[in-house]
This record gives C-alpha cells, structure tokens and sequence, in this order.
C-alpha cells in the first residue's frame, strides 16, 4: 500500500486548510485510514482516523469539532478538513492505513504511511 499525502501550506490562525491522501496498491488489505501529527520535538501524535467501507471516525480531543475526516472509496483518497486553525496544530501531517479499529490511537501499529505534508499555523 503506497500512501500520498498532500495540501499542507502555511496559513494565518483561524483558516481552514484541506489535506488529502491518495492510496494506491494492495487497499483491500487495509480497513482504516488516519492521520497523525509531529510537531518539532514532539511525539507522534493521533488526529482522526475513519473506515474505509463503514465510515466509522475517530477524533483525538483537541481537534473534535474543528477537524472533519472523510474519505472518497472509488478514489482511494481520505480527506482532512481543517477548520479554525490554531498555532498549536502546527505540525507534520502524515496519514497512515493499518487492518484494525479506528478506536486504535497508537501510531506504532499502523503498517503503512505516507511522507507527510506540512502544515504551519501562524499567530
């Protein structure tokens, strides 16, 4: 499974930004998508994750009502709406596929990732 993301910018606190991630190869042998973060001397850390045939979501808490995730089967894309962004969601973002429940936040267990898109936020 090869994971491509992309739509990162820098953009002023309070903008949206929309992430994509476009998967290619053996799919079928995954069942969630999800993105991550790492900011600059930061851990690793979950955003949201969703099923690719259920549409069952999972959001970390500082992102709930701010962030939407969704995802376009017939286009093996998985999408990252980003509203009213703040300084502190400044980060690498990188989306990642694994067979397991989205209710899985450990990024160590997910099998493949993608390169990561940066996403800036200035104050």
């Amino acid at each position: 499974v090869q994971l491509q993301a992309f739509g990162g910018g820098l953009v002023q606190a309070g903008d949206s930004l929309r992430l994509s991630c476009a998967a290619s190869g053996r799919t079928f042998s995954t069942n969630t998508i999800a993105w991550f973060r790492q900011a600059p001397g930061k851990e690793r850390e979950f955003v949201a994750a969703i099923s690719w045939s259920g549409g069952r979501t999972n959001y970390a808490d500082p992102v709930k009502g701010r962030f939407t995730i969704s995802r376009d089967n017939a286009k093996k894309t998985m999408y990252l709406q980003m509203n009213s962004l703040k300084p502190e969601d400044t980060a690498v973002y990188y989306c990642a596929a694994a067979y397991i429940d989205t209710s899985v936040t450990t990024w160590g267990v997910y099998d493949y990732w993608g390169q990561g898109t940066q996403v800036t936020v200035s104050s």
